[in-house]
């Protein structure tokens, strides 16, 4: 193992700006409240940015940059509390030195910030917790953006499904695959007791095709 780990490079102030105008005018035009969206609790356990920290980066002002070890066991501190056993319990000093595969002290030296961590013991904390690589390591305007693109993600999922359903609605033969699906027409077609009834739904669904006048591109 290496003695320490760099961090990665400052994120332009003006990337996070970009990318919270992005979701803000994605979620105007989904319709969800920017409250929700820009809810500095979600965000936090999102990024690992404190609440404090994510509500200064969201207004535009500056909230200072925690050093590397101080970064790291605030993220591992946030990761311990929201990050639980199924029980509702934390996880133990022991419980992640056994997955991260560390001893416990080690594992104790990093929880109580009396140990500076290396790049393998972001790496292995993070596979345990199951949280991308870089939470334990991004610089606060780094995480922020990450977690709001993929919240960006999620709203553009919403919003292509939005749009193939409008479609749908000016589309007869998309409509009903919707309603349907292709695979809900063909489990029905082979529950037919015979290859006569079967060949009669084949050629309604050919008499459908031809009638149905798809709108011009």
């Amino acid at each position: 193992m290496t003695g320490g780990f760099e961090g990665p490079g400052t994120m332009p102030a003006t990337t996070l700006t970009a990318v919270v105008a992005r979701v803000g005018a994605l979620a105007d035009r989904l319709g969800v409240p920017h409250g929700e969206i820009f809810d500095v609790g979600r965000l936090s356990a999102a990024s690992g940015v404190p609440e404090s920290v994510v509500g200064a980066l969201l207004g535009g002002r500056p909230a200072g940059e925690p050093d590397v070890q101080t970064r790291f066991v605030q993220r591992l501190d946030l990761l311990r509390r929201t990050r639980l056993k199924p029980n509702g319990r934390k996880y133990t000093q022991q419980e992640i030195a056994d997955g991260a595969g560390m001893s416990r002290q080690q594992a104790g030296a990093l929880i109580n910030g009396d140990r500076r961590p290396t790049m393998e013991h972001c790496d292995a904390i993070q596979r345990f917790f199951r949280v991308h690589a870089g939470f334990l390591t991004a610089e606060d305007p780094e995480a922020l953006a990450g977690a709001l693109q993929r919240t960006e993600q999620e709203l553009l999922q919403q919003l292509a499904d939005r749009e193939r359903e409008a479609a749908a609605a000016d589309d007869p033969l998309e409509r009903l695959l919707q309603d349907h699906g292709v695979r809900g027409i063909a489990w029905r077609a082979a529950q037919l007791p015979t290859d006569q009834h079967r060949d009669k739904v084949a050629e309604w669904l050919d008499m459908l095709l031809e009638s149905v006048k798809r709108p011009e591109s």
